[in-house]
């Protein structure tokens, strides 16, 4: 077992799929989409039913994003977040950390999946999609790269996930614990990108700065889904 092995298994973390054949499907992996109640919150809702994000995980993805960025020369993966309700916090992160595209009422994610794929001429493998539940297990089945976000609560569907191969890691964090940080360094580490994505960082010019420009230079799109499909949605 490696090192990096060794360091997040020592979390709780499972490789379902192996560390090497992960790292070999990471490669492929152009853009990213991510789940929202429960990947990257406990989802817990406020009256209003909005639930929230943390600056920790926010900077997973963003990390996260320059990694792949390098890994390709230069070229920005695709991201989204797909959820199954409204959530004005999902909105605001997305517009803030300018991703490409937020899904809202997102029932059949699949197919949701499909129209953000067509926008960006992209196919399943080439995403890695972080997930906690059963509604995205349509999307997990297709996915190039797929990180569950553990919770005790439901363990047989973690071991249902696990013996259907819906699922290549299971995080050592439980949702609302910075999971989502979890993967994004897991990902970086089998990329073997961590160090150099951290002293580009801390550089700041001028490859950061080249790539946080084209990052700010995303408008992002939102869509509502509805029976006939995902529609633009002002925000």
């Amino acid at each position: 077992m490696t090192e990096l092995e060794q360091t997040f298994t020592a979390l709780g973390g499972q490789f379902v799929t192996s560390a090497d054949a992960l790292t070999e499907k990471l490669k492929a992996i152009r853009a990213i989409v991510f789940d929202w109640d429960g990947v990257f919150n406990d989802g817990i809702k406020t009256e209003a039913g909005s639930s929230s994000f943390s600056e920790v995980d926010s900077m997973g993805t963003n990390l996260l994003r320059f990694g792949f960025w390098l890994h390709h020369g230069g070229q920005l993966p695709a991201v989204a977040i797909v959820t199954g309700v409204t959530n004005n916090l999902a909105d605001a992160l997305v517009g803030r950390e300018h991703f490409h595209a937020c899904y809202s009422q997102a029932k059949n994610k699949v197919e949701v999946l499909a129209h953000f794929l067509d926008q960006h001429n992209l196919q399943p493998k080439d995403v890695a999609f972080f997930f906690d539940d059963a509604l995205d297990l349509s999307v997990a089945e297709v996915a190039g790269v797929r990180i569950m976000v553990r919770r005790k609560a439901n363990p047989l569907f973690t071991k249902y996930v696990i013996q259907h191969g819906y699922a290549d890691y299971v995080t050592g964090c439980q949702s609302g614990q910075f999971a989502v940080r979890e993967g994004c360094e897991l990902m970086l580490g089998l990329l073997g990108q961590f160090d150099t994505v951290m002293a580009e960082r801390l550089r700041y010019r001028p490859v950061y700065d080249q790539y946080y420009q084209q990052r700010q230079a995303i408008e992002p799109d939102y869509w509502t889904v509805g029976v006939d499909g995902p529609e633009r949605k002002n925000v």
